[in-house]
């Protein structure tokens, strides 16, 4: 599998204010990667980057094969990303038909009606205002939002958000069916953790702009209970709530490698 994103020693933030630092990651075709975090550790901030929307402060980064260099998010959308923010980015005012018609792309060769079927529970409420849908519904709105454009990688902030767990079960395997299927590449921001690492294949954990744990989602589960933990404060106190060395695998620069 060839990486769709791939940043090396990437340092993200406001102006002068660096929040992220030193980030290494990379996302593959059909792969979903979870960054998980509390609130403040930097991954809404990771995100906008990657999307072009904020400038590079150091480091490298590489989406779909093209350096990111300043901002530029229509650049970065043409080439095939699309980001589904946490407040989902869609119409309130509008309907469901008008929010995908506004979605549409002519360079797209994916259709509404294909979207559609992919997504079978907005047919009968296409004529409905988005603002009257639940918060599902809404997100599942989103993310028909997003595929119109027949992105090759999705970055998806806090899909969890405001949700019941059940709904948010279903949507995950949604997610999951269409990096599947489509091959798509999915970068997931995520609180949830336990919900997240079900989902993805491997996931990193922020903490205060560093990563401080990273590797496959099966060895990130094992450690659910004490990454969780370390969201009350720095990793680099706690040792991942306790954890030796020997349990967690080999250390470097202060990130958490589960090997």
């Amino acid at each position: 599998m060839s990486a769709l994103i791939e940043t090396a020693g990437l340092c993200c933030g406001y102006g002068r204010s660096t929040i992220v630092r030193d980030l290494d990651l990379s996302v593959s075709e059909g792969e979903i990667v979870s960054l998980l975090g509390a609130n403040g550790a930097g991954k809404t901030t990771t995100l906008l980057t990657l999307a072009g929307v904020l400038k590079p402060l150091g480091g490298s980064a590489s989406v779909l094969g093209a350096p990111l260099r300043k901002p530029e998010p229509h650049r970065v959308a043409n080439r095939g990303l699309t980001l589904v923010p946490e407040g989902r980015g869609i119409f309130y005012q509008l309907t469901v038909t008008q929010n995908l018609r506004l979605r549409e792309r002519r360079a797209s060769t994916v259709t509404t009606d294909e979207v559609l079927d992919t997504l079978p529970a907005l047919r009968p409420l296409l004529a409905r205002k988005a603002g009257l849908l639940s918060g599902g519904e809404q997100q599942i709105l989103a993310i028909a939002g997003a595929l119109l454009g027949d992105p090759r990688v999705i970055l998806l902030d806090e899909m969890s958000l405001g949700l019941a767990p059940k709904i948010v079960e279903g949507l995950f395997v949604l997610v999951r069916s269409i990096a599947k299927e489509r091959g798509t590449a999915v970068l997931l921001v995520e609180q949830q953790v336990k919900l997240a690492l079900e989902v993805a294949d491997r996931g990193y954990v922020l903490t205060r702009g560093r990563v401080t744990a990273q590797g496959s989602a099966a060895e990130l589960r094992e450690n659910a209970r004490h990454i969780e933990s370390s969201y009350l404060g720095d990793t680099t106190d706690v040792d991942v709530a306790g954890m030796g060395v020997a349990a967690i695998g080999t250390v470097h620069e202060g990130t958490r490698r589960y090997t």
